[in-house]
């Protein structure tokens, strides 16, 4: 028996289902490292380039998704996995899928079959459900490095007084695609290369502590030092040519293989979102530390999700340099603006992470006498970058004041909602600089307001509320974070507005299956199960029964808890990996590094995992979501679509809806 998602009417019944119900965009979110790949080209870490992570794109499209949600894909350290952690404009070359290099025609087999096999081989652990980081980190760079050198081998080969085969012709094709990717990303690339290269050189990526100061600073030379940096970048760039050029071979690679699954997602209609985060690498920050401010941080304060707050350790745009004195764009806003360029030239969308950080930043500060043992007392000392006039212990922060002394309530904690309490629309205006950049540069991609999302969780400062009121911008509902004592609590799902994003959970929470045995475990479950009851029950004298029949079930709980979403308001709905196939393990727990955070990976053997699953109710059911959802829109709605409905009802592996 095929599986139902390969049912001939499975898509179009979910399709016409989210029309119905007024949906947008389902969007499944997994991260490059996450992707399941096949056994023969496993490396250790997934890809979402590789033969595995196309048929799990296409699984995601057949499930009915029409979009597909990714990570941050900047280049991380052997250290740190965490793609929030990378580089915002180079790719992570872990990401480049080996087997393509081998056996597509396009890249001429400048892979040999010997070391492919060998990396794949040599993986220290045949489980697939976590990346190897170290092993890959290391045997990645070794595989890049042979088709490197195979490549400039066969480049060297064109010169030679022989007939040209038709790999030598591919070969060309491919040195003519690189010299132009290399021209056309050179604004950023070199940045990047010279960065790696000089922390070869001082053999730390920590710029701060190189001992030569020239080096330290050297994106910002200007006047009589401009002259002698040009002449160091020129010395370095003959001492680490073969290095420096490696780098760009593998950007290459990576932004080649990113465009070729761009091709595929558009035969499918699906959509790609792609992530840009709110931190930048010590890479950036040593190119781009003229755009920066200059002895603060930006992290969380204190929410209901971090009470300590978080020390992000990032660096702040500095808004002195928003604009020149011409009224041009300064190198801050360049940065943003370069930034979203790149971006939406390889992206359908944008999530924007943590955009309080563009628009009202938390800043600490940090100065010789901070260490590490009190980043959690500077964060929750910090101040708001534009909403501090005349707070004592950040005199510096004044001259960015937007907010007037007399537009702020000093009897709440400087980092609540409401510090700032009225702005006037020229503020506000103010207060949205950068996310003007950013709108802007998505204007002229061709690309709508509403294909940006801000991810705006628990806390909505203010002047961020403002400014997200000016683009009619929605916020990101988690509903399993909801309060279901407070009715106007921002994550209970009828608080949603249509333009929001709503999801049972995301990559930084509990797997929803998690959470619901504790639910069960602690008796949580009851109350949960009836107010599910109320939301999804139209028929007051059901509710009882369906609240009883969830509450005793953690697993039918959270099918409900899942279509809770679909009877929401929000147009889009996005689910993470880990809800969708019933995995129970938590991708990442925030502020921990160790060897399994950020390295869950979706299982090699996904489908047959997923069908397992849904046959014992522990994946979730889209179809059965959907039913529910049209359901508790009352008869109206679904008596008109009687069709549909018995569809959907096929589809489903569990009857929870009840039918009068």
């Amino acid at each position: 028996m095929l599986p139902i998602w390969k049912s001939p009417e499975y898509a179009g019944t979910v399709a016409d289902a989210l029309a119905l119900l007024g949906k947008k965009n389902l969007v499944l979110v997994i991260h490059d490292q996450s992707y399941p790949q096949l056994g023969s080209e496993d490396t250790g870490r997934g890809s979402p380039y590789s033969l595995g992570g196309r048929s799990f794109i296409e699984f995601s499209r057949k499930l009915g998704f029409n979009g597909v949600q990714f990570g941050p894909q900047g280049q991380v350290t052997l250290e740190n996995p965490s793609p929030y952690d990378s580089t915002v404009f180079s790719k992570n070359i872990l990401s480049i899928a080996l087997g393509p290099l081998v056996q597509d025609p396009e890249w001429a087999g400048i892979l040999s079959q010997e070391t492919f096999h060998k990396v794949v081989g040599s993986r220290p652990s045949r489980d697939s459900n976590w990346v190897q980081h170290e092993y890959v980190f290391r045997a990645q760079q070794q595989a890049l490095r042979e088709a490197f050198y195979n490549f400039t081998g066969k480049c060297l080969g064109l010169n030679e007084n022989r007939p040209l085969s038709s790999k030598d012709f591919q070969v060309a094709a491919l040195f003519r695609q690189f010299k132009r990717f290399k021209a056309e990303n050179r604004y950023w690339l070199e940045n990047d290369v010279l960065f790696d290269a000089l922390a070869m050189e001082h053999e730390s990526a920590d710029w701060k502590s190189w001992p030569n100061p020239a080096d330290r600073h050297l994106p910002k030379a200007t006047g009589s030092e401009f002259d002698q940096a040009q002449e160091r970048r020129r010395k370095i760039g003959a001492r680490c040519y073969e290095r420096m050029e490696f780098y760009r071979f593998c950007q290459f690679v990576g932004h080649a293989q990113h465009e070729t699954l761009r091709c595929f997602a558009r035969s499918l209609n699906l959509k790609l979102f792609g992530d840009l985060q709110v931190g930048y690498s010590l890479a950036d920050e040593w190119a781009y530390q003229v755009a920066f401010l200059e002895n603060y941080r930006m992290g969380a304060p204190p929410s209901r999700t971090s009470p300590k707050g978080q020390p992000w350790n990032y660096p702040v745009l500095d808004p002195s340099k928003y604009l020149e004195e011409s009224g041009a764009p300064g190198p801050a806003l360049r940065l943003v603006a370069d930034r979203l360029q790149k971006m939406l030239a390889e992206f359908d969308g944008v999530r924007v992470d943590h955009p309080h950080g563009l628009v009202c930043p938390w800043g600490y500060r940090v100065d010789p006498s901070y260490h590490r043992r009190n980043r959690f007392d500077a964060v929750q000392n910090g101040a708001r970058i534009f909403s501090s006039p005349n707070i004592a212990e950040h005199p510096e922060l004044a001259r960015f004041a937007i907010a007037r002394p007399e537009q702020l309530n000093t009897s709440v904690a400087r980092y609540a909602d409401d510090w700032v309490t009225d702005l006037e629309p020229a503020q506000v205006d103010r207060y949205s600089t950068v996310v003007d950049v950013i709108l802007e540069s998505a204007r002229k991609a061709g690309r709508k307001a509403s294909d940006v999302l801000p991810e705006v969780l628990s806390t909505l400062p203010f002047p961020l509320g403002k400014v997200m009121e000016k683009y009619g911008m929605g916020r990101f509902r988690v509903t399993q974070k909801a309060d279901i004592i407070n009715p106007h609590d921002v994550y209970r799902s009828e608080n949603a507005r249509p333009e929001d994003w709503i999801m049972v959970g995301n990559h930084d929470t509990k797997p929803i299956w998690l959470v619901a045995e504790e639910w069960h475990a602690s008796g949580q479950g009851q109350a949960r199960a009836g107010y599910l009851a109320e939301r999804l029950v139209r028929d007051e004298r059901q509710r009882s029964a369906f609240a009883s029949k969830i509450t005793g079930d953690p697993r039918l709980l959270v099918q409900a808890q899942f279509a809770d979403v679909f009877a929401s308001p929000a147009e889009n709905i996005s689910v993470f990996m880990s809800d969708l196939l019933g995995l129970k393990e938590t991708y990442n727990v925030p502020g921990v590094m160790n060897e399994t955070n950020w390295c869950l990976r979706v299982p090699a053997d996904y489908e047959r995992i997923y069908l397992d699953r849904l046959n014992r109710y522990e994946a979730l059911d889209i179809p059965q979501a959907l039913a529910m959802a049209i359901r508790a829109k009352g008869r109206a709605c679904y008596s008109d679509n009687e069709t549909l409905m018995q569809r959907l009802d096929s589809l489903a592996k569990i009857s929870m809806s009840p039918r009068s």
